[in-house]
């Protein structure tokens, strides 16, 4: 077997959740079936069990806080629509969690850990736009919330009372608003909420500043609530008490973005440190104002938790190294059985001017004297990054005598405010400037082969590869998309609502209201200027970048009968499905095999 398909068939496991109240019983996610799936683990015993086991797989699951139980979220195929279920932590039959909720998109989850059983469910749907529903007691759903544009649940505090909702009732779906309700009502009553508080950041017009729910304190009658703000131009967290109003600025002085979670005793803050592709934690003390470095590895904490001994678990992995659960104990939390991944090649880092400032660049390289063949891994989102952490992907491209760069272009987090929020109105063609500036970049420095350039991505990176294709032709020698946009209109019109709310924000409206900047944003538009050889795969279930539209952007190929393949599968958006995810890879590698120039 070669390498590539070890990194990928390789057990893996996720960190580990543990329950508030009962910290030894946990929840992870493992591929050790071949198939993505929830696991409980008893940390007191070492006994693993196998909660879910599903043909698409299963990866959206909450503890309950008292360890009794688990909520998992079942759709159909990967389509993302549906409803909570429920099974016991020891495991038997699973049954609808909130009985009497109409299937949905998923919307955020609150468990409460008072008697009454609380729980607040956030829901999507495009007809009801966002609706959040209590239910208490055992009885049936109350609606506490809705409305039109999108929203959320945030977090319950310890006692159940107060609920933080985020919400983007100003029309802007980038950036949140906040809103903590008191929910009343005694067993048998209607909740009757009440608003506590509101803090609204967004200003109108081009600049609004978004806020984030983190987390209410972990303890009884604590009514602070850890906020993220970007008040100073990036994301950084920030304790509002929500009954008397104090906002406490915390001197966290670091580059780059902050979020933050409370340690189990309220007495300080587990902070998580992301900038210029990198993450490291930091412990800061709420009485003193002190900042104490966690020590981790140079690389990538994709996920850490405080314990309640103090100690803290982390998810780590590098370009060249794969992922682990750690504590700062030094011992290896959590580790599947059976074959390890190989690993990989470090990552270099590129800068180079752009249009808009210096652009970041990953940049991994095969053995051998270039130029080499060369793909532009595009990263999805738009607000994410790539990161110097371990990914099969890349790694598979190198194998096979590759160079891979990854371009962290204008909208990508982790490099302030401004660079996130630059992508408004002329959607997709900021990030190619970028992305086009660093393969100027590649060739003239003789990393890259002109011939043999690749553009390449999943989501709204093979979104901007058919974009790239088309508004820049000559600067590639195939492309490779997954699960893109292909059609913005009616991919507008058929997503899921959610979506439709981030394109209103991008684009500044809908198609109908400003048509010019979706035929200017959409990859049909400039389909007719393609000349490199396409490649698409596509779930046929997607609700974020649906089948029809990509259909109708492989019929303007048909029609000129330009070199294309087509590859559909059974399930939503990407899968989770080992076998599945090495099938796509191969296809890849063996189109740019055929296609691109030896």
């Amino acid at each position: 077997m070669p390498d590539w398909e070890k990194r990928f068939r390789a057990p893996r496991v996720s960190l580990p959740e543990w329950s508030e109240d009962a910290p030894d019983r946990a929840l992870f996610v493992s591929n050790a079936t071949g198939t993505y799936e929830l696991y409980t683990w008893d940390r007191s015993t070492g006994a693993q069990r196998q909660v879910t086991d599903r043909p698409n797989g299963t990866t959206d699951g909450v503890l309950t806080p008292d360890g009794e139980a688990v909520w998992w979220f079942s759709d159909t195929d990967g389509d993302e629509f549906g409803v909570w279920m429920r099974q016991s932590f020891e495991g038997g039959e699973d049954v609808p969690a909130v009985p009497g909720l109409e299937p949905s998109y998923p919307a955020g989850l609150a468990i409460g850990r008072d008697a009454r059983g609380t729980a607040v469910v956030g829901r999507s749907t495009d007809e009801e736009g966002s609706t959040i529903h209590l239910v208490r007691d055992g009885g049936a759903p109350a609606l506490v919330y809705r409305h039109r544009e999108s929203a959320g649940v945030g977090d319950l505090s310890r006692d159940g009372t107060l609920l933080a909702i985020e919400h983007t009732e100003h029309g802007d779906a980038m950036h949140s608003a906040l809103r903590v309700l008191r929910l009343g009502g005694g067993p048998g009553e209607p909740p009757a909420p009440e608003t506590v508080a509101e803090l609204d950041d967004t200003r109108g017009g081009e600049e609004e500043l978004g806020l984030a729910v983190m987390g209410f304190a972990p303890v009884e009658g604590d009514t602070r609530l850890l906020i993220g703000h970007q008040r100073r131009g990036r994301w950084e967290p920030m304790v509002w008490d929500v009954v008397d109003g104090s906002q406490t600025e915390l001197a966290i002085d670091l580059p780059g973005d902050v979020s933050a979670e409370w340690y189990p005793d309220g007495s300080g803050l587990l902070v998580a440190h992301s900038f210029e592709a990198r993450s490291e934690l930091w412990r800061y003390d709420l009485a003193a104002g002190t900042l104490a470095r966690v020590d981790t590895p140079a690389g990538t904490v994709s996920g850490a938790t405080a314990r309640p001994d103090g100690t803290v678990e982390y998810l780590w992995s590098s370009a060249a190294v794969p992922p682990q659960v750690r504590s700062t104990t030094g011992e290896v939390v959590l580790d599947a059985p059976g074959m390890k991944a190989p690993g990989s090649v470090p990552v270099e880092d590129v800068w180079v001017d752009g249009p808009a400032g210096r652009v970041h660049a990953l940049v991994q390289r095969p053995g051998g004297e270039g130029p080499f063949p060369t793909v532009f891994e595009v990263h999805g989102g738009p607000t994410w990054h790539d990161s110097d952490d371990f990914a099969a992907g890349p790694a598979a491209w190198v194998d096979h005598g590759y160079a891979v760069v990854r371009v962290n272009y204008r909208g990508s987090t982790g490099y302030g405010r401004e660079w996130t929020d630059a992508l408004k109105h002329r959607v997709g063609l900021i990030e190619l400037e970028d992305i086009g500036a660093v393969r100027e970049w590649a060739v003239a420095s003789g990393l890259a082969d002109p011939r043999r350039v690749v553009l390449a991505g999943g989501s709204w990176g093979g979104y901007l590869t058919l974009l790239g294709l088309g508004t820049q032709p000559d600067a590639w020698a195939l492309g490779l998309a997954a699960v893109p946009v292909a059609d913005y209109v009616t991919a507008y019109h058929d997503e899921m609502e959610g979506l439709k709310a981030m394109d209103r924000t991008l684009l500044g409206g809908t198609p109908e209201e400003v048509p010019e900047r979706f035929a200017a944003s959409s990859p049909l538009t400039y389909v007719d200027e393609v000349k490199a050889p396409v490649y698409i795969s596509a779930g046929v279930n997607d609700p974020r970048c649906p089948i029809q539209q990509v259909e109708n952007y492989v019929d303007r190929l048909v029609a000129r009968e330009h070199p294309h393949e087509v590859y559909r599968y059974d399930a939503g958006h990407g899968s989770l499905v080992v076998e599945e995810r090495i099938k796509q890879v191969r296809l890849e590698l063996d189109f740019a095999a055929r296609h691109l120039p030896a």
